[in-house]
């Protein structure tokens, strides 16, 4: 099978789980061709891992284009392909200016895209994925068609970043596909519960899918760690909740508590989180290590004590790193929301606390840097929940039997009530 895959940014500076869900697929025999919405920043491609690199992923099937190259639009030979364009994207145009005038701009970008790759690739595809909900899904919407065979259509909903806010055309995109893949059940009841008119029409196409881990890349190491040591890792924004983290540690030291707190990311708080440290006495306790390549990120995850993620809300829905932390042996403590209580096992393998609450991340953390044995037992429970759920080999192998199994379906246009429910 020949697979269009629709993404927001490849190659780019986060693009761990995307390289290992697409080789999971390339590995299950499926051949692939990557359509990113962002040009090509050369510069990038050292962030790939290499378990996507150009000897799995020939760079030829990974088709950038840079803005130039839509303009003007490329004539498309069917009227009938122009009349459709001209729709759909009226309708989406609708949908947008909802959202304000950013969304609206990037639908517009967006449609430049799928039209000029629709004019060269439009008829070469056995099945269309689109990886993201949001924009990406957009283009692949536009793309799909523009398309003169009749093949399926599919999408991933993530978080924040597609599923939580900005549901441009989100409804509309959901009733088109065949299927509507999930990372978490937290995911499928935000559905339900935000789209309750379509959703009996929705229910029978999401499916859950977990994105794996090579779990042979991650060696459980429980001793020899290094003490009271506790480590945070993502973006430096606002939603990761790290300033709470800061808080926590500065509660700990003051009842003599020897902690260390290592953060490893870069982001618009950083500035203001180390000023936060240095305002509550933490220069010492405090390590700002930026952002590091996945390798030196995984050595640095399993000789810490613990992982801390204090999420604030709706952000992440399956945070990577509480995966790898949990592959690697590493206990977590993390806030109690989204899709994080299920990577947790409900609390089995690591501590779940309220988000933003200093005093109880303080306490979940201390309990666990105090106690050995029980740091030792979730560090197995959570391995072996990793290997339960999180197999990148045998996950994308379903993923990929899923894909070629796929039928297109009858689509019926959404009604004007297809929308978010506030």
């Amino acid at each position: 099978m020949k697979l269009a895959v629709f993404t927001s940014h490849f190659p780019g500076r986060l693009n761990t789980f995307f390289a290992r869900d697409m080789r999971a697929m390339i590995e299950a025999g499926i051949e692939l061709h990557i359509f990113p919405l962002y040009p090509l920043d050369p510069g990038l491609w050292r962030y790939v891992p290499d378990i996507l690199g150009p000897q799995v992923l020939p760079r030829d099937r990974v088709h950038h284009l840079d803005l130039r190259e839509t303009l003007p639009p490329r004539g498309l030979t069917r009227v009938s392909h122009v009349a459709r364009f001209l729709r759909d994207t009226s309708a989406i145009r609708a949908s947008a200016i909802g959202f304000g005038l950013l969304p609206a701009a990037k639908c517009e970008y967006t449609f430049l895209k799928a039209w000029t790759w629709a004019q060269a690739y439009a008829d070469d595809f056995d099945h269309v994925l689109a990886y993201w909900g949001n924009y990406s899904a957009t283009c692949a919407y536009v793309f799909h068609r523009l398309m003169s065979r009749t093949v399926p259509m599919s999408m991933f909903l993530h978080a924040g970043t597609d599923l939580y806010r900005d549901q441009v055309f989100l409804g509309q995109k959901m009733l088109y596909a065949d299927n509507i893949f999930v990372v978490c059940e937290f995911n499928r009841r935000f559905i339900e519960a935000r789209f309750r008119d379509i959703y009996p029409r929705l229910a029978r196409k999401i499916h859950l899918y977990h994105l794996g881990l090579d779990l042979d890349a991650f060696r459980v190491e429980l001793d020899h760690r290094q003490a009271s040591t506790v480590l945070a890792v993502g973006s430096l924004e606002a939603i990761k909740g790290f300033d709470y983290l800061i808080d926590a540690t500065a509660r700990m030291v003051a009842r003599g508590v020897a902690v260390t707190l290592e953060i490893v990311g870069e982001g618009p708080e950083r500035v203001r989180l180390m000023e936060l440290a240095e305002r509550l006495g933490l220069r010492s306790r405090v390590v700002f290590h930026g952002l590091l390549p996945f390798d030196a990120v995984r050595e640095i995850m399993g000789q810490a004590t613990l992982l801390a993620h204090p999420s604030t809300g709706l952000g992440d829905a399956v945070p990577t790193v509480i995966k790898e932390s949990l592959a690697l042996g590493t206990p977590v403590v993390a806030s109690n929301v989204a899709g994080i209580p299920e990577l947790l096992d409900d609390g089995r393998c690591g501590a779940l606390v309220p988000p933003k609450d200093a005093d109880a991340l303080a306490n979940a953390i201390e309990r666990l840097l105090a106690d050995a044995p029980k740091r030792r037992q979730i560090a197995l429970a959570g391995r072996r929940h990793a290997e339960r759920r999180f197999d990148l080999w045998r996950n994308g192998a379903a993923l990929a039997a899923r894909l070629k199994n796929t039928q297109r379906h009858t689509w019926e246009p959404a009604s004007p009530q297809a929308r978010r429910v506030s």
